[in-house]
């Protein structure tokens, strides 16, 4: 893809599905309050990553690009 992105999960609305783990398990890690998070907000593009959002049950992962905060995912609407 050789883009990079921004990638933040929304803490209030993570249930600890690990979904995100499971599609991009090097990328997500849940803590102690079983709630995931990115393991490096800024990252490579790839898809696991981007499946790993799309996957996510409450939609709690965003995904974007640094500097324009153009949205990668959810899409704009």
């Amino acid at each position: 893809m050789g883009d990079r992105w921004h990638v933040e999960v929304d803490r209030s609305v993570c249930i600890g599905s690990a979904q995100c783990l499971h599609h991009a398990p090097g990328a997500f890690r849940l803590d102690s309050a079983r709630q995931s998070h990115p393991v490096e907000p800024d990252t490579d593009a790839s898809e696991q990553v981007l499946e790993a959002a799309e996957s996510c049950p409450v939609e709690a992962i965003a995904i974007s690009l640094p500097g324009s905060g153009e949205a990668v995912f959810p899409p704009e609407e």
